[in-house]
Parts: C-alpha cells; structure tokens; sequence
C-alpha cells in the first residue's frame, strides 16, 4: 500500500522511542522509504544505529553537519511523522520554533502531517499542551492518541503512545485519496450466533476480516463508517462507529436504525439463515436431543431493498461454486446495485484467510471476475465500484 512513498520519521526524547523501531518496520515492510531524522535527547534513549541499520539510509542528528539537509529531506517526502513526540517538541511545533534538525525539517515540509505523543498524564492535560495541540490541529496536523495505560512512571493516565498498527493505519490514512469524503457508509461483518441453550449456539465461520478490511479501506478513503459486527476477533477499525451484535435479530435492528443515514450499505456480514424454533433455558442433555426445529431468521438485505430509496446497497453471496445464476437472482430478488460471489471451496477464497477470489455482478449485467488477491485490495475494488456507481 505504501510502495514509493517517502517518509520522514521524526523521534524525540521520550522512553516510548524504543516503538519506533517497530514503526519504522512496519513502515517498510508495506514499500515505504523511511529516513529516520531524531532529536539529541532521542539518541539518549536509542541508538541511531538501529535506524540506520533498519532503514539502509542515513540517520539525520545535526543541523550543521549538512546546513541544508532540512531543505534536502523534504524535496521528495510525501509524509512527516514524529512519534513518539514529547510535550517539548509539540509546543516548539505549535509556536513555530525552528531549533534543531527535526523542527526546522517540520517547518520546511509542505506535505501531510502526523504527531503520535507520548508524554505523563499530567503533562497531556497541562493547559498550554492542550493548546498546543488544538492549534497544530487546527492547522491540519493529525494527531494519533495517546491513549489511556501504564506509564514509565508506573502511573495510569492518558498519555501512552498510540498503539503501533494505529500509527501505520494513520499514514496509511493520511497518503489514501479521500475520494469518499463526504459518503456514509455502512458495513456489516462476522457471523451471526443463534442460541440453542445457554451454551450452545449454530453459527457458520464467517470471520469478519473481509467486513472489517471494508470498513478500513472505507476509512482511509474519507467516508464516515458504521462498522456493525458479529463475534468477532478482529480489531475495529479506530474512526469507524462500532456495534457489536450477536444474533440475526440483533443485527437486522442495529442495520435498520442505521442506515436511515447511509449513503452506501455493504453486507458483508454472514448473517444466519436460520434460527432455532425455541431456545432452551437449560442446557440440552445428550439422551433429551431428538430433533431440532428451525425457523427462518429475517432477510435484512431484502428488507433493505424494499426500503432502498438513493442509497447502494451491495450484498454478497458466498456459494460453493462460481455460481453466477444464484448470485444474479439473488441481486435482483434484493433490489441490489451489486453483488460479490465468492467460491469458498477455492483455494485462498474461503473463511478465516486475508485473501479472497471474486466476481462482482452489477445491476446492468456487468460480470468481472478478480483473481486471488488480500481481501484489503478487494476492499478498495468493491469501494471503486461505490465511487462509480455514486457519479
């Protein structure tokens, strides 16, 4: 995702240095070019040479051992990042103090900004912090936590770096088009859990990942995501409007007081087709099992079609076989605009993986069929037809 992009990695003096580390890998391990620049206090907590060493580029430390690297390095950057960033480095940044290497190489970058701090809890809630980052927010920096945890200190407060993949989604965010700003978008995802006693439950093995890569991909585009999920051991996307549901009625009244507002409804969600007749209150002894009776669960992606109005709704239709006549019938008994068919029985295509193989039908009879690929890039496939379908 981050294949040719430059980017700057500013780090300052706090304990939290050691994270950039795995910032910097993960950076690079997604195609990015990444050029450390640190501050003096930063190298006494780490040294350069680990950057170096990770990066295969020079590490940058001094204003005067090249008078203008400052300028050099933000030629060809497409992105400034400082984290961890000190309470110091933020009120510097904020005033327009230009001192050192990393705050004058941040006056001289045109491009997007991000600023993961990490700080005591007493110093994030100081009034002139505070202030501070308000105004740099103002002026288009995106700031990525701290968030609530344990301290250096061995105190507990809001103050901890961001967590490492949130910082990597946040560049990724930062270098994506926002062609979807201005969209609401409403993804479902996971299974549902349809309860036979209070222990046992009938469920299928959706795992979400392809209704959370959406939502991200969603996210990073610009749009305003509800993410609305059955269990799940995915993470939530940090942006998105999570609802966590459990069962198919569940997941029909979170679906339906929700998409009022939706510019865009995507069911990625494996809902259950069916639900048992009763639930018992006791769990089912062994020798008492006869039979089961089932009854339907409601069809949302139906009822949503009914009561469709502007919006594109896509739904999915998982089969085992490319099979283009179900997946065509069920587009039109929906009233969708598109459907994606999946055959699980193909390799890399079937549940719990990060891959996927799909075609996608449109209302207008167009059949494209994609080959194995991440379900991420899937995502932003299926995001492209939203953006088309929405000209």
């Amino acid at each position: 995702m981050l294949n040719g992009k430059n980017i700057l990695l500013g780090i300052t003096g706090s304990i939290a240095a050691y994270k950039s580390v795995d910032i910097l890998r993960g950076l690079k391990g997604e195609g990015a070019s990444v050029t450390v620049v640190m501050s003096e206090a930063a190298r006494r907590f780490i040294s350069p040479l680990i950057f170096e060493t990770l990066s295969e580029k020079r590490v940058y430390l001094d204003l005067f051992g090249d008078p203008v690297s400052h300028i050099d390095l933000v030629r060809d950057s497409h992105l400034f990042i400082i984290a961890p960033a000190t309470a110091n480095t933020i009120n510097k940044l904020a005033c327009g103090i230009a001192d050192n290497l990393l705050t004058t190489t941040w006056l001289a970058h045109k491009g997007p900004k991000l600023i993961a701090p990490a700080m005591n809890w007493r110093m994030y809630e100081s009034p002139i912090v505070k202030k501070n980052i308000g105004e740099l927010t103002r002026l288009g920096v995106t700031f990525v936590g701290p968030e609530y945890g344990s301290l250096a200190c061995g105190e507990e407060g809001v103050g901890r770096m961001a967590p490492v993949e949130d910082i990597i989604e946040a560049v990724r965010s930062a270098l994506t088009p926002s062609d979807l700003s201005g969209h609401n978008i409403l993804v479902t995802a996971g299974p549902t859990r349809e309860p036979l006693d209070p222990i046992r439950f009938i469920s299928n093995r959706s795992s979400g990942k392809m209704g959370f890569a959406i939502a991200r991909a969603a996210l990073r585009r610009g749009a305003d995501v509800t993410l609305i999920s059955g269990p799940s051991f995915e993470h939530p996307p940090r942006g998105a409007s999570f609802i966590s549901v459990e069962t198919a009625v569940e997941m029909r009244e979170a679906v339906l007081r929700n998409s009022s507002s939706a510019t865009s409804v995507i069911m990625a969600g494996a809902v259950a087709d069916f639900s048992p007749l009763s639930i018992s209150k006791s769990k089912i002894k062994k020798a008492d099992v006869m039979t089961i009776d089932f009854k339907k669960t409601p069809d949302i992606l139906k009822e949503l079609g009914r009561r469709k109005g502007d919006r594109l709704l896509i739904g999915f239709s998982a089969e085992v076989g490319r099979d283009i006549k179900n997946a065509r019938d069920k587009l039109r008994d929906k009233n969708l605009d598109l459907i994606v068919l999946n055959d699980v029985s193909r390799e890399g295509a079937g549940f719990e993986v990060d891959t996927n193989i799909v075609t996608i039908i449109t209302r207008k009879g167009e059949i494209t069929d994609y080959p194995l690929m991440k379900k991420e890039d899937i995502a932003n496939i299926i995001l492209d037809w939203v953006v088309k379908l929405s000209q």
